[in-house]
């Protein structure tokens, strides 16, 4: 049902956690399956320095939230911004299409965390 791929990323998980200096967090949730998942980034000159995830959800909620970390890490928020459900679950090798939402919400938290970024950019040059 499940490629390598993603069972290698639900059983270990890259980048659980926390980042200490975040100045961008995207939180999403789906309340039809119940997965919530919370990305936290660290941005420097543009650039995702770091990521970090929680998520509550299934094999597959768990594996594109790490996934879509490895995908962005060292990448220019341009390029994250490019980063789509498809992209998620085709960097997988696929997901079962009763599971494609799950790359949704990756997508979602990750894009979420980027508004924030700019959001926190836009508060700090108002004051």
């Amino acid at each position: 049902m499940y490629s390598q791929k993603v069972m290698d990323h639900f059983l270990h998980p890259r980048n659980v956690g926390q980042v200490e200096h975040a100045n961008g967090v995207g939180e999403v949730g789906n309340p039809t399956c119940g997965d919530i998942m919370h990305i936290e980034i660290e941005v420097k000159n543009e650039i995702i320095q770091d990521i970090r995830f929680r998520t509550f959800g299934c094999a597959a909620a768990i594996a594109t939230s790490s996934m879509v970390t490895e995908m962005v890490k060292g990448k220019t928020l341009e390029e994250a911004e490019k980063i789509t459900n498809r992209t998620v679950a085709e960097a997988l090798d696929g997901l079962p299409p009763v599971k494609m939402h799950c790359s949704n919400l990756a997508a979602d938290a990750l894009h979420a965390a980027i508004r924030s970024y700019h959001e926190g950019l836009k508060d700090s040059s108002e004051q």
